[in-house]
C-alpha cells in the first residue's frame, strides 16, 4: 500500500513516516499544498493523510480539488483543529476520517487500515482468495491454514493483487506499491519477487498476461 503524507512539521512528518514504513507502507512525504497537488495529479496513492495548515495551498483545497475531480483516494486528516466546525468542514469536504493532533500513532494505523478497508470493500479484516488468507491488519499471510513468511515487497505485490482479483495490474503499477521515492528500483525487481510468491503460495497463484502485467483470478461464483 502506498500512502501520500502531506505534512509541514519535520518532527511529526518524520514519526509518521517511520511508523508506517515499520507497518509495511510505502510512505511518500511532501511538506507543502502546491508539491501535493503536484504528486497526487501524476502518482498512485492507496492513501492520503493531509494536514490542513500547508504552505502554498490549504489542505481544505486540496481536498476539495480531489472530490471534484471525482478521485475517490481515501483521505484522513490530521490536523490540531480541532473545533466541531472545522470537523464539519474538513468532513462535509470529502475527509474519510478526521484525527486531531497530537495522536497516537498506533491509532492513526488502526484508522488508515479501516479506511483502506472501506474503500476496497473489503468490510472483514480478512481476505482469502484460492485457499489464500491475508490479514492486512497483522499482515498474516496463510495458505490451506499454514503460516507463510512472506518478504515486504512480497507482501505488497500479494496484497495488490487480492484486493483487486481479475484487475491486471501492470509492472510500473506494482512497482508504485513496492517503492517509494528515492528508492532505486531493480530492473528486474517484479518479476524477481513474483517468482518468489509463485514458489510460496503456488505456481499459478499470480498469473500474467505477456506485455500487459499480472493478476489473481477472481474466485469461481457458487
Amino acid at each position: 500500500m502506498r500512502i501520500l503524507l502531506v505534512e509541514d512539521d519535520s518532527m511529526i512528518g518524520d514519526s509518521v513516516r517511520t511508523s508506517l514504513r515499520q507497518e509495511g507502507y510505502v510512505v511518500d512525504w511532501v511538506r507543502d499544498g502546491r508539491a501535493a497537488e503536484s504528486a497526487l495529479a501524476t502518482e498512485h496513492f492507496d492513501l492520503v493523510l493531509l494536514d490542513l495548515g500547508l504552505p502554498g495551498k490549504s489542505g481544505i483545497d486540496i481536498l476539495q480539488g480531489l472530490r471534484r475531480r471525482k478521485m475517490n483516494t481515501p483521505v484522513i486528516v490530521i490536523t490540531a483543529r480541532d473545533g466541531v466546525e472545522d470537523r464539519i468542514r474538513g468532513l462535509d469536504a470529502g475527509a474519510d476520517d478526521y484525527v486531531i493532533k497530537p495522536f497516537d500513532l498506533d491509532e492513526l494505523a488502526a484508522r488508515i487500515r479501516s479506511a483502506l478497508r472501506r474503500s476496497s470493500g473489503h468490510a472483514e479484516p480478512e481476505i482469502e482468495i484460492h485457499g489464500v488468507r491475508v490479514n492486512p491488519t497483522t499482515r498474516e499471510v496463510l495458505r490451506e491454514g499454514r503460516p507463510v513468511a512472506l518478504s515486504a515487497k512480497e507482501y505488497a505485490i500479494v496484497e495488490a493483487l487480492m484486493l483487486r482479483p481479475g484487475a491486471i495490474l501492470s509492472r510500473q503499477q506494482l512497482e508504485e506499491r513496492m517503492y517509494g521515492w528515492g528508492e532505486e528500483i531493480e530492473s528486474n525487481a517484479v518479476e524477481v519477487y513474483i517468482h518468489g510468491v509463485r514458489r510460496k503460495l503456488g505456481a499459478d497463484f499470480i498469473q500474467n498476461v505477456r506485455g500487459v502485467g499480472y493478476f489473481i483470478p477472481k474466485p469461481e461464483q457458487d
